[in-house]
């Protein structure tokens, strides 16, 4: 009699990769994250908060802490912390949203770090190599911290999905978002 293998389908695990301001209770990511079945979150730093490093690290523990399939959901700095993780990831991702990604090269409003200083962190060079799993972009045509253009560069170089989602800011509760529900249908999207 021959041994049959049972191969059990674990489901997948949404990991949320919030941006700088990390946990924002109105934001979309955190409204999400109370909606789904299996979802976890990177934590806020303690320390070395704009440290890119550190943020590629807590990326990497997360999932080391997670069995089966995973979907990153990325915002605004957490987007670009993605394109760094995945620059040296060491484990298969099933797909990645990335929402509002920022651009180093523009002129930030003043409440956020300036782009001189994420860069003096590690945030540039930003890795523009495709990125080793199926992804979708989603940008803003009104996005204070980026152009559209800007965002669709990015999505051309990282062989991502664009999604034009018109003028909605920074997709952030500034600019009028706490709930995304197409955030939903595109990461269901990404399930296959």
């Amino acid at each position: 009699m021959q041994d049959q293998l049972s191969t059990t389908v674990l489901p997948t695990t949404v990991l949320i990769v919030p941006g700088l301001r990390d946990h924002v209770a109105e934001h979309w990511q955190t409204l999400l994250a109370e909606k789904l079945p299996r979802v976890r979150t990177v934590p806020p730093l303690e320390a070395n908060k704009l440290s890119c490093a550190a943020r590629v690290e807590a990326i990497q523990a997360e999932l080391d802490r997670i069995d089966g399939p995973v979907i990153l959901v990325a915002h605004s700095a957490g987007v670009l912390m993605v394109a760094h993780w995945a620059a040296t990831a060491r484990r298969p991702i099933k797909g990645a949203l990335l929402a509002a990604p920022p651009d180093l090269d523009a002129t930030w409003p003043d409440n956020y770090p300036t782009p001189d200083s994420l860069r003096a962190n590690g945030w540039a060079p930003l890795p523009r190599e495709p990125l080793p799993f199926p992804s979708i972009l989603a940008a803003s045509s009104n996005d204070y911290l980026a152009s559209f253009d800007a965002a669709a560069a990015l999505a051309r170089d990282w062989n991502s999905e664009l999604v034009d989602l018109g003028e909605v800011g920074h997709l952030n509760p500034a600019s009028g978002f706490g709930e995304w529900p197409e955030a939903e249908a595109l990461i269901q999207r990404l399930e296959g």
